[in-house]
Formats: structure tokens, sequence, C-alpha cells
């Protein structure tokens, strides 16, 4: 089929254009969705994909540009006419109603009634139970959404977009908090929407998911489009400079270090019923990573280590001292800063400037008689923005104002300020594109070159395998495998995260 043979797109978003205020959040948003297709839209943060996904919901209105729904132009002028257009957004963190159960979040507003307007229970139940059976997933529509896991609260969202006859689903970032098993349940949930005429636009960072699920891609840049091709006409280093407008020298740039002395031992930790004898070092100098699948304990043993969580046995030594278990306050005068998971819940306040944020961890430091003087926060900010090259408005600006990936530099920042001799960093770069990913790798390189010792913790085996001097292994609470960099590759590495590999003594 010739492009000129190709459907006529169920909708399109041409020139379109958004500012707020001086920003510029979308110079030249393009995109054009068809039935029966899945469509990738890719780009760093900041790119203006989160813009355009918003004037497709009808949250934002465009300064410009033209918006096509089945070959007729349109203004949505709220969430509630792109619902009625068939446009439904599904968002990486779904926002149902807890206590209501699965079916009443799915017609919430729009319930069947039966005589007396009395809501008919057992036929919202049915319709609910027939668009599951429809997407091929067990989920029970009687039980109460709380305490759903993300995926599964994902698919109240999506079986809500067809009890709407939706055309367009719109996924933004779906995977972001899912298993492996999650990912694969959800591409098979697309294929079946695209075998239905839905046109899927899908959004995430991750581009081996945009090959594996996605049969077109489209590229923005600085608020622009750049390009739209079929997956089968490009491949992951095109993308990859479009998206960045520079080649990436090397995603992960680790600079050989020769190891110091042991600034972290961890000797037989343990908390009954989730991790057990766990034990491993390291050095200053190095990167050690803790591998494994999800639920093998490795944020948990990071908790235990800096206090937040509490652990049954075993120590922690820094720098040739016992650490007290169970005081954060302890381990952060002992040297050692945590980077969380979960930048926005843990990590940071997102109401709070970003000055104030990147303070956190030096409050003591910059009190002058008890009393904090917003300079002092502006001039600790001001440099350690300007060293992560971390990209902004005004520092006085609210932190949920940042990129993802400006996000987690202000975290790094925050404790960099402090000066640690060990640095616990999970998920580095969860959620950021590759362009930032890059930078954040070369940030903990610099590091780990000016002695700091750095404790990753990754999902990512390419990220585990590209940065780590050594690898620490956990399945199922226990470590399973302990490998110098030249001796990991990813069977190893499977293979202990899924205990098939000797236990190795640390």
């Amino acid at each position: 089929m010739t492009p000129t043979d190709e459907p006529r797109p169920v909708l399109e978003l041409a020139g379109a254009r958004k500012s707020f205020g001086a920003v510029h959040a979308l110079v030249d948003g393009r995109i054009a969705l068809r039935s029966g297709e899945a469509h990738a839209l890719v780009g760093e943060n900041g790119a203006g994909k989160s813009t355009l996904v918003n004037i497709l919901a009808g949250v934002h209105q465009p300064d410009g540009g033209t918006l096509t729904v089945g070959g007729e132009d349109v203004v949505f002028n709220g969430p509630a006419a792109a619902r009625e257009a068939g446009v439904s957004i599904i968002y990486q963190e779904p926002t149902l109603f807890p206590d209501l159960t699965v079916a009443e979040n799915i017609f919430m507003g729009r319930q069947p009634l039966r005589s007396g307007r009395r809501i008919d229970r057992a036929r919202m139940d049915e319709e609910a139970r027939s668009i599951f059976k429809r997407l091929g997933v067990a989920l029970d529509p009687r039980r109460v959404a709380r305490g759903l896991s993300v995926a599964d609260q994902q698919l109240v969202e999506i079986a809500k977009a067809l009890s709407l006859s939706a055309k367009v689903l719109v996924m933004d970032e779906p995977t972001a908090a899912l298993t492996g098993v999650e990912v694969q349940r959800l591409f098979d949930v697309m294929t079946t929407l695209q075998n239905d005429g839905a046109a899927v636009m899908f959004i995430s960072h991750r581009l081996e998911e945009v090959f594996a699920s996605c049969q077109r891609v489209t590229v923005m840049r600085d608020g622009k489009f750049v390009s739209s091709a079929r997956i089968e006409e490009t491949d992951v280093d095109t993308i990859i400079h479009q998206m960045v407008g520079r080649d990436l020298d090397s995603l992960f740039p680790k600079t050989a270090t020769t190891p110091g002395e042991p600034v972290l031992e961890v000797r037989h930790l343990g908390r009954e019923g989730v991790f057990d004898d766990v034990s491993f070092t390291v050095r200053a100098g190095e990167i050690v990573a803790l591998a494994g699948l999800v639920g093998a304990g490795r944020s948990e043993v990071a908790r235990a280590i800096f206090g937040i969580d509490p652990r049954t046995q075993g120590e922690v030594v820094v720098d040739g001292k016992r650490l007290e278990p169970g005081r954060p306050l302890a381990a952060m005068a002992a040297g050692i800063g945590l980077v969380p998971e979960d930048r926005r819940q843990q990590g940071l306040v997102m109401d709070m400037g970003i000055d104030q944020n990147f303070a956190l961890a030096s409050l003591r430091k910059l009190r002058r008689g008890g009393i904090m003087r917003r300079s002092s926060e502006q001039r600790l900010a001001k440099v350690w923005a300007e060293r992560l090259q971390v990209k902004f408005g005004r520092l006085r600006d609210p932190a949920a104002t940042l990129s993802g990936g400006n996000q987690q530099k202000v975290v790094i920042g925050k404790w960099l300020a402090r000066e640690p001799s060990l640095l616990i960093i999970d998920e580095p770069t969860r959620g950021i594109d590759v362009g930032t990913k890059s930078e954040v790798h070369r940030i903990i390189d610099s590091l780990v070159q000016g002695g700091m010792a750095v404790l990753m913790i990754s999902s990512e085996l390419p990220e585990v395998l590209g940065m780590a001097d050594r690898v620490v292994v956990l399945h199922e609470g226990r470590v399973t495998g302990n490998f110098a960099r030249d001796e990991a590759d990813e069977t190893t590495i499977m293979r202990a995260a899924t205990g098939q590999h000797g236990r190795d003594a640390a």
C-alpha cells in the first residue's frame, strides 16, 4: 500500500500551537491516527507530548492549528467534548473511585436504570463483564477498586473508554509502573483494540516497546513535529537522533576507575518476611548495582540501609562505623544520600519551589540563627541547577512545573549538596527520555570518578550492564549472584534473578 492509498485518519492534528505565558509548549504539533493502527508518539521530556495529549483530551485549547475527527474540523471546549467525539485518554496513573466497584467506575454517571430510575446493577455488571471478555482479561466487575494493581486500574479505564464507544484511545506512559507480564497483557489488549478498529496512540520512553507494539512512530522535539514513519522504515538509532537532535556518544558513559576503601558494608542484613542474609560491599569510586525482578526486595534493602524501614538482623557499616537501625538522620549524618524510586511522592515536595527542594536535605547547614532565608536556598539551588544543567523557568517555580528528567536532577542535586560519601539511587532513569538518561548516567559516572560510592538499583538490564562495576542479584529476598563487570551479561543475571544460578557469597 502506497502512502496515498492509506486510509484517511480517524483523527488528525496539524500545526497545533500552545503557549503558557512566555513558554511555547507546542510550536508545531502534528499527528494522524488511523483505524486499526497503534501509533507511537516519542520525544524527550519537554518535547510537547503532554501538551499535545491535553489538546486531544480537551483539557487545553490550542492557540492555533486544526483538529479533524472523522474528516470534520472540531474544537474540544472541554474533556466532555473530547469524549463525545470518541477520544479517550488512559493516563499513566489512573484515577478511579477506590470505594466503588469496577463496574460502577466504568459507568460512573451513565449507569443503566430500571423503572423508578433505580440503577440496574445486574445489567451494569453484565455489560462490564462483556467488555472484559472482549478484551480477553479476567476482572470481576463487582470487586471494589481499592487495592487493584496499576495494570488492572488501566484495564478499567480502557473498559470505560470502550463503554463510551471510543474510536481513539491515547495511552500516556501506560507501562511505566507495570511488570513484564503486565506489559505483555497490555500489548495483547492493544492488539484486540486495533482488531476491533480502534486507533491507538501510545506514548512511551521505552523504544523497545514502541518497536514491539506499534505500526507507526511520530517524533517530536522542542514542541515541534520532527518526523513520522512506519515502524519498518526506521530504527532505534534514527529515532534517538531525531529526538535529541544530536548523536549520543554513549548512553552508558562508564569510565574505568580503581575502587578504594569500603564505604558501605552490609552484613547478613534481614527483615523478616521481606529479605534475608543480604551481604555486599560498596567501595569508594565504585558503582554496585542491585539487580533482580520486581518483588525481589531490592528497594526494601536500600530503605533498610537508610533506616526508613526496620531490619530484624544484620548490620550496616559506613566508613568503618556501625550505623544505628531505623534512623535516617543517622544515615544522613554518616554520609548517605538516598534518591528514592518514586521521585514525585518520596523525593520532592511538588508544590514547593525548585530552590526549596534543592535545599531540603541541607536545612541545618543553611540556617543562620535558626532562620532560613530564601536567598540562601536560591544560592544553593543556582549552583546545583547549573552543575546538573536543570532546565527551568524560575527557581521559585514549583517542582511540579519541571519535566520528569529535571525533577530527577533536583532530587540528585538535593543530596549532592550534602557532599555524601555514598549515594543510593533507586531506578535512576525510570520514566525519563533517552537524552536525559544519558545526562543522568554522566552525572553518576562523574560522581564515581570523584571518589563517591554509588549503590544503584535498576530494573533495566542494559543500564545495570552499562554502568555497574559489580552486580549483586537478589531473588526472593536473598542474594543469588555477585558478579564483577566482566562476568556479568544478560543471561547470567537473569539466571540469578530467577533463582537458577547457585548462590554466591557476597
